[in-house]
């Protein structure tokens, strides 16, 4: 069962949350890490993203 993570105060002030899946299983194979904060490229555009869905399918999908 995953614990309750507050939420960022102020972008770019901390490192962003995120769910990973490093390893094939259940749901506890879903880590939550903490990442350094993402750098557009050129032509990209960075959105702030607050709330995010995962669902089943995405529990299959190989790590790049």
């Amino acid at each position: 069962m995953f614990k309750a993570v507050p939420a960022r105060p102020t972008p770019g002030l901390t490192p962003v949350r995120a769910v990973q899946i490093t390893r094939f299983g259940g749901p506890e194979v879903l880590d939550i890490v903490d990442l350094p904060d993402p750098t557009p490229g050129e032509g990209q555009k960075l959105c702030d993203v607050s709330t995010a869905g995962l669902d089943f399918a995405d529990t299959h999908h190989p790590r790049s």
